[in-house]
């Protein structure tokens, strides 16, 4: 969503008459896009803005903004303009639109600050310069009804908005024919997409997408919801072969009693049914998750509960990371875990996490998967790298002219989550 969000801001500097460069020293416009949904992220964002103090120092025409997240935070614009005086627009999550009339308004004056309620327009588009090809990111809803007790989210993002399915299929047709051959579409919660709107729901969607649009294209989707994942929508995604057999399904917690506290609204049985379910429908779908550790009350029972999901359900990769307060949620006002203890935790889990990655990786030894190219492989000379349809990470032997074309690779070895392998006919 941060890369997504990335591109609509480089879209509207470049309908501004801006252009793209590498080098800090030759940019005119510097954008911090900030993420607040960890403390470290935070505190990278601080530090990254504190870095180009000196080159604001020696070139004060350069324009410096911050936008997103962190800045929707109560407080944040002011202490960002306290901070860091040299910092000249500040926006926050809905008015990012606003990015043309800052640029237009420092000309008569020192800052531009605007900060509204998280609520952006759903129905609102903006330019977007993409840069992630063959790859692109559609967002079909904004924002978050959920409130986890752990989550900053709905706070700075305000609560669901859908876009009209007219305007995503419209968004996604436009895409695979200017030669896109990826589509993820993007929502905090995309299973409860068209929950304000009338007689839509996200399989629906999902399957208005592909019965629409012609080709060889694949259709991800993230994130999921396990108390919104319902059997209709693995029903659609198992039907349609554009539609990708790799689900993005965060638990955070294998303990019931943790995932009350969280407010995730399932418990650890309902969870493991709807596993059960997916793997009914797809035998080879790719089960991805977030896992969190440390978080408040959680026992080392509850500790143990969540490596034993972990065992069970053997997640493709998992995101895993430990408890961040963020100020302004119920969970920041709870008894914290030492943070030794978190440490220990999240070490252990990676650890297991990693073992079931790398068993998984061997099981595609001496197997055919159809692959589409993404990128070049900076690590190894001479090759290039892309994804299977359940998101395992293949590189190959070959030149960037392969990028954007779907391949079939005999996979020869693996190395942790990564594999590798040769193009066969």
């Amino acid at each position: 969503m941060n890369v997504h969000e990335s591109e609509k801001i480089a879209g509207i500097l470049e309908d501004a008459g801006y252009r793209f460069t590498d080098s800090d020293k030759d940019a005119n416009v510097i954008v911090f896009n900030t993420c607040c949904i960890r403390d470290n992220a935070e505190e990278r964002i601080y530090g990254n803005i504190g870095a180009i103090k000196k080159l604001c120092l020696a070139d004060k025409s350069k324009i410096i903004a911050v936008v997103g997240c962190m800045t929707q935070q109560k407080g944040a614009a002011e202490k960002l303009r306290k901070t860091f005086p040299y910092v000249d627009i500040v926006l926050g999550t809905s008015n990012l639109d606003e990015f043309k009339t800052a640029l237009t308004a420092l000309k008569k004056q020192k800052k531009y600050v605007s900060i509204k309620g998280a609520t952006m327009d759903a129905g609102k588009d903006l330019p977007v310069y993409r840069t992630s090809y063959p790859n692109a990111w559609v967002n079909i809803m904004y924002g978050c009804n959920n409130f986890c007790t752990y989550c900053i989210v709905p706070y700075v993002r305000g609560r669901e908005r859908s876009r009209s399915p007219e305007a995503v299929v419209s968004d996604c047709k436009n895409l695979i024919e200017q030669g896109y051959k990826e589509i993820t579409l993007l929502g905090q919660n995309v299973d409860s997409y068209g929950s304000d709107l009338q007689g839509v729901t996200f399989a629906d969607l999902l399957e208005k997408i592909v019965t629409t649009i012609d080709g060889k294209y694949r259709l991800r989707f993230m994130t999921s919801h396990p108390k919104d994942l319902n059997d209709r929508t693995i029903e659609v995604i198992a039907k349609y072969p554009n539609i990708c057999n790799n689900v993005h399904l965060p638990v955070q917690s294998g303990s019931t009693k943790v995932l009350q506290e969280m407010n995730r609204k399932y418990t650890r049985e309902d969870y493991l049914e709807i596993i059960s379910k997916l793997r009914k429908a797809m035998p080879d779908v790719g089960i991805t998750t977030d896992v969190m550790v440390g978080f408040p009350t959680e026992t080392e029972k509850d500790y143990q509960d969540t490596l034993s999901l972990v065992k069970e359900v053997r997640f493709s990769n998992a995101f895993t990371f430990v408890y961040s307060p963020r100020k302004g949620t119920p969970a920041a006002e709870m008894v914290q875990i030492d943070e030794k203890i978190q440490k220990e935790r999240v070490m252990g889990l990676v650890a297991l996490q990693n073992s079931i990655t790398k068993e998984i990786s061997d099981t595609y030894t001496d197997k055919v998967k159809e692959v589409l190219i993404e990128d070049v492989n900076p690590k190894y000379e001479g090759t290039v790298c892309g994804r299977t349809e359940c998101g395992r990470l293949v590189t190959v032997k070959g030149d960037p002219s392969l990028i954007g074309s779907f391949v079939n690779v005999l996979i020869t070895r693996s190395q942790s989550a990564s594999l590798f392998g040769n193009i066969v006919e």
